[in-house]
């Protein structure tokens, strides 16, 4: 395998950059491309091995836990597991966002499901108390505990933080490893505001390896042979702007429409409904930039065969619009993508895990169309080595 050192950029492109770039493709009729070929072992997906490193991987890194408009009040909390490891995020009373391992100080019951909202966690199996902040505060009969320290028996913390409007998680201390997390965070695209709001929450389950999952969102080489009456007619064959920042990716989807912007002033062009982004939040989120609203996605392995999918869907941003036409607009265009391309992917990535039993590949391979995958795997690699 290939692996790249090279210092990778730390923002992305303007819209409009982004543009002439795709306008330019399509005069040349050209695409972005990569310059490494990758070849990714098919007992990547299957490995119990690596997916146990792989998820040790993902609690050593801040990942994407939710948009932090899902909490924006105190109270307000998500009870959910991250890395295999139930946690809950709340809002407290001080506005910030704090997480804790969901479990009891006493004999470890989880203390919330789902989301909700509550001026304190009491344990269901004998009712313990616990603040938003995560301090002991009561435990009933207290007498038959006599050498217990409520300072010392406070939830778990773990380490949360809010950036561009989402939260994220680290299940380990990130002072460990500094620099990484400040590079992961720092590279975070800017593109979710407070008055956006959440119109629907999606979780399921796809029979897939999570990274099968990833994978069909990072590039258009598929577009026309899987998407051939859903999302083809609006876009390109195999046509593509591809960038990387740090360790995250964004790739461009264009869509017909929008050589509208060829004669536009550069300052005033508006790609909202001219193309859409999938911003790739390593190592396992996805935001979507949509015509009409955004998507977080965040993918949870179950197993090696399995995955969580956990989407929360959000309208554009809601200042001085007619909200009701808001929400209608960005219900129609989820509609829309989940009826249609998502289904087709969803489809298409449990049938190459069926697949991978077969035994016809030893390796995936991922060639220059594909360079947002395989700067993923790099990525990966660099973090995991050969394992």
């Amino acid at each position: 395998m290939s692996k790249t050192h090279a210092k990778t950029p730390t923002t992305f492109m303007s819209d409009s950059d982004v543009v002439d770039r795709v306008l330019g493709h399509i005069a040349a009729g050209t695409t972005d491309r990569g310059t490494d070929v990758w070849r990714e072992p098919v007992d990547h997906y299957r490995s119990e091995d690596r997916l146990a490193a792989e998820l040790a991987l993902f609690k050593s890194v801040p990942t994407a836990f939710c948009p932090s408009i899902a909490l924006a009040k105190p109270g307000e909390y998500i009870a959910r597991t991250a890395a295999g490891t139930p946690l809950i995020v709340v809002r407290g009373h001080d506005h910030k966002v704090r997480a804790f391992k969901n479990a009891c100080r006493h004999r470890g019951a989880e203390l919330a499901a789902g989301t909700g909202c509550a001026g304190a966690f009491v344990c269901p199996y004998h009712g313990w108390s616990y603040g938003l902040d995560g301090a002991l505060l009561g435990i009933p009969h207290q007498d038959g505990f006599p050498d217990i320290d409520r300072l010392e028996k406070g939830l778990v913390e773990v380490f949360a933080t809010e950036t561009k409007g989402l939260i994220f998680v680290c299940q380990d201390d990130p002072a460990s490893d500094a620099g990484d997390a400040h590079d992961l965070l720092s590279g975070v695209p800017d593109v979710l505001a407070s008055d956006q709001m959440i119109f629907a929450e999606n979780e399921g389950v796809g029979e897939a390896n999570w990274k099968l999952h990833l994978e069909s969102f990072l590039e258009g080489y598929h577009i026309k042979a899987t998407h051939k009456e859903t999302f083809y007619p609006f876009g390109y064959d195999n046509l593509n702007v591809i960038e990387v920042c740090g360790a995250h990716a964004r790739v461009t989807f264009p869509f017909q429409r929008i050589t509208q912007l060829a004669e536009v002033a550069p300052e005033a062009r508006d790609v909202s409904d001219k193309l859409t982004y999938l911003n790739h939040l390593f190592p396992n989120v996805i935001l979507a930039e949509l015509s009409h609203h955004r998507t977080l996605g965040i993918l949870e392995p179950l197993g090696v065969s399995r995955t969580r999918i956990t989407t929360y869907h959000m309208t554009k941003s809601s200042a001085e619009t007619d909200k009701d036409a808001l929400l209608k607009t960005a219900a129609r265009d989820l509609e829309f993508v989940n009826g249609t391309g998502q289904v087709e992917d969803i489809a298409m990535v449990e049938g190459i895990q069926r697949g991978l039993k077969s035994g016809a590949n030893e390796a995936l391979t991922f060639g220059h169309f594909e360079p947002a995958i395989v700067h993923f795997h790099q990525q990966m690699a660099a973090r995991l080595g050969s394992m």
